[in-house]
């Protein structure tokens, strides 16, 4: 088993690329959607493969394999519950944060915003041994489930499964602006509305809703759902009625009581 390092300058073999490229070759992973859908952007970038997503044809999961089994959805769930000997190593969330992730710009890094494998040579090592180690638990996972064979018409289903996942839907972007449109004026008239009730300066703030509540006789330690569904039990009775001025004409009238303003 060798490891292909791409961002080291190697490249994946022809034989690979052919077998890849080959809906007839069955290609097994666990979450084969990832590895199919990564692999589909690096051919096309190349000019490989003219298609913008590789055919799920010939594509297997293992995941979806272990689900059919009751087992969990996770490389490193099933390996321990199937115990095997070798287990997915710890270290690689922390790999993967460090180089696949953005980072903070800072002066030790140079102002930095993506670590590359010449940034930290002894862990890209490592990463690149994380990644052995997970094929590795694949192909063992793949030996252990052999006697429970998953049925075609389950992955039918899965290849249909991709094939609309591939496809996505269409939206009408008109209407997405429109209603970004229309949230944004609510929540304009709305904050409007609240700072006139409330005579805070930035009624989105917790800290300065939970002093004006404490103010008007309601502390709360949480403005969560369920403690603000709890306050609206439990309000005193008497409470402050809200109203907005006759000449604020652009906002909306809020005839509600402190604690429903929330």
């Amino acid at each position: 088993m060798k490891v292909i390092d791409l961002a080291g300058g190697e490249a994946i073999p022809d034989e690979i690329i052919a077998a890849l490229t080959d809906e007839s070759v069955e290609k097994w992973c666990f979450n084969a959607n990832f590895e199919r859908v990564c692999l589909s952007r690096y051919l096309s970038d190349l000019g490989m493969s003219r298609e913008r997503f590789l055919s799920p044809e010939g594509w297997r999961c293992s995941m979806v394999w272990a689900a059919t089994l009751g087992l969990p959805l996770s490389l490193e769930g099933v390996g321990a519950v199937l115990g095997l000997e070798k287990q997915k190593l710890t270290e690689g969330k922390e790999l993967i944060r460090y180089f696949c992730t953005p980072c903070a710009p800072t002066k030790a890094n140079g102002g930095r915003t993506r670590n590359f494998p010449f940034h930290a040579h002894d862990k890209w090592t490592q990463f690149k041994a994380y990644n052995l180690r997970d094929v590795e638990v694949e192909i063992t996972i793949r030996q252990r489930l052999s006697k429970f064979p998953v049925s075609s018409a389950i992955w039918e289903e899965y290849r249909i499964d991709q094939e609309i996942n591939d496809r996505g839907i269409e939206v009408d972007m008109d209407l997405v602006e429109q209603a970004l449109r229309l949230d944004a004026l609510s929540r304009e008239k709305l904050t409007a509305a609240m700072k006139h009730m409330t005579e805070m300066e930035n009624p989105n703030s917790v800290q300065q809703m939970k002093d004006w509540l404490s103010q008007n006789g309601m502390d709360v330690d949480s403005l969560g759902k369920k403690e603000v569904a709890a306050l609206m039990q439990t309000c005193p009775p008497a409470e402050r009625r809200l109203r907005r001025p006759p000449r604020e004409r652009n906002v909306p009238v809020l005839r509600c009581q402190s604690h429903r303003a929330l």
